[in-house]
């Protein structure tokens, strides 16, 4: 390979790094494959109906993995019962919840170890968190002063942490 050869190859390889920053990590698609999941959806929608939600994602964290897809059509999410949800999403609309899930999904999952970080507030103001993201569907007792996160909800939570930060 001739230096210019070589220089050429390493201005390649930093400009697909930077596309894949650019694209918040995920390596960028190819151009007949941009749409891949959405063409599937496309095809699994029956006709006339208003269209469909679909959302899907694998997950490894620490020793876990968690793959999920989910995914609703338009008519019978407006359909439905919208009068559960403002509990389960209110849950999430507090920075100190947001940072305990963060905690958990990273690892710390012990009131202990969550009751040693200053900004979570005090062990009553943590408990108080902890019951609102238990109640919400969020988290689960793991036993002994532990939580964790559902493994049907790391994807979803996911979601909606990306859907929310655009």
């Amino acid at each position: 390979m001739t230096d210019v050869e070589e220089r050429l190859a390493a201005l390649e390889a930093q400009v697909g790094a930077l596309r894949e920053r650019l694209d918040g990590g995920v390596p960028a698609a190819e151009p007949e494959g941009t749409f891949w999941a959405l063409d599937g959806l496309k095809q699994r929608i029956p006709a006339g109906s208003a269209g469909a939600v679909l959302y899907t994602g694998t997950v490894h964290l620490a020793d876990q993995q968690f793959d999920w897809q989910y995914g609703r059509g338009v008519d019978d999410l407006l359909a439905g019962d919208w009068a559960d949800l403002p509990a389960t999403l209110s849950a999430l609309a507090h920075p100190v919840r947001l940072r305990l899930l963060r905690e958990i999904l990273g690892g710390r999952q012990g009131t202990g170890e969550l009751a040693g970080i200053e900004e979570l507030g005090t062990t009553g103001q943590l408990h108080h968190h902890l019951r609102q993201l238990t109640a919400a569907g969020w988290l689960r007792s793991a036993g002994r002063g532990r939580y964790a996160i559902p493994g049907e909800r790391v994807v979803p939570l996911l979601a909606i942490l990306a859907a929310a930060g655009r």
